[in-house]
């Protein structure tokens, strides 16, 4: 299963009655945006966002794969073919407003392609990716403002909300997108951690503590921003302890090409025995984990 963000904005109504989304195949320049190219990329089952006017409103299920097709709209010229995938929508009672939520979202934003600014407002496009964390997030938001919450004061009014909703496939749809999302972030991360542990001899890179309760297979480039590939990739990653994890996932350390050491100004020198680092150290880095690390200082690092 895959996620996008959709946005709308004006052909939200129409879309949603016509039960699709569509791109047209290259703009008037003869171009074709990423965002109108990855309406391609579209599958069976995969889930979209709706997001209209600073708002997600509604979750669809994609009943079919991308295909070219016209755009089923006398708006659209005769004879335009672009890429066509039909919907299920489930729209929201309660809409979730992407500025107010945006400090718990911002940190699952992906660098290249977000479909939200850090200040939560929308990019401008028709369709983004979304990773399987800022989908999780999404779907919380979303389960938490529109699924009946039953309190002490509504005990008596239990078995009409269940009636209600035991037929209705929005929840249900809701509980297995997020089962499966968070299924496989942990089947890779699984998979990423056991093959990076004996890369790094079983021990933290920088202090040598062995205790496997301490220790962290830690990204190079995060989940968020990599791709399926680069996710399980094991040299995508360095051993660390908890502490040097927390410095390194936070960029107040890194690495460069040559496995040296670099250390945030945040950090005055006089503290730098206090977390087991010293200036000028260097690891011994693969070539492989040589455009992880430098993805890592270019992005993360907060030098």
């Amino acid at each position: 299963m895959q996620c996008f963000i959709v946005m709308q904005g004006q052909t939200y109504q129409e879309e949603k009655e016509l039960g699709m989304i569509w791109s047209r195949k290259q703009d008037s320049g003869g171009n074709l945006p990423h965002s109108w190219r990855r309406v391609k990329e579209v599958k069976e089952e995969d889930r979209l966002f709706h997001y209209v006017k600073g708002n997600i409103v509604a979750i669809s299920v994609a009943k079919t794969a991308s295909r070219i097709a016209q755009r089923p709209s006398p708006h659209e010229q005769q004879g335009a073919l672009g890429y066509l995938v039909e919907l299920d929508t489930h729209e929201l009672e309660v809409p979730i407003h992407i500025r107010s939520k945006i400090d718990v979202l911002v940190r699952h934003l992906p660098i290249k392609y977000s479909p939200f600014q850090a200040d939560g407002n929308g990019n401008q496009g028709y369709l983004y990716p979304c990773n399987e964390e800022l989908a999780i997030k999404l779907v919380e938001l979303i389960s938490d403002a529109n699924i009946y919450q039953i309190d002490d004061e509504q005990l008596e009014l239990a078995m009409s909300p269940v009636r209600q909703t035991e037929h209705d496939p929005f929840i249900p749809m809701l509980t297995e997108t997020e089962t499966e999302l968070k299924t496989k972030i942990r089947l890779g991360k699984q998979k990423f951690n056991r093959a990076l542990l004996p890369l790094w001899a079983q021990k933290c890179v920088l202090c040598d503590i062995v205790l496997p309760e301490l220790l962290r297979a830690t990204y190079s480039k995060p989940w968020k921003d990599g791709t399926d590939v680069e996710r399980v990739d094991p040299y995508n990653g360095v051993l660390l302890c908890c502490n040097h994890h927390a410095l390194y996932e936070n960029g107040l350390i890194a690495f460069d090409g040559q496995g040296r050491l670099h250390i945030a100004a945040r950090i005055p020198e006089e503290d730098y025995e206090k977390y087991s680092i010293r200036a000028k150290m260097k690891i011994a880095r693969t070539e492989q984990n040589k455009p992880y690390f430098k993805w890592h200082k270019r992005h993360v690092f907060k030098g």
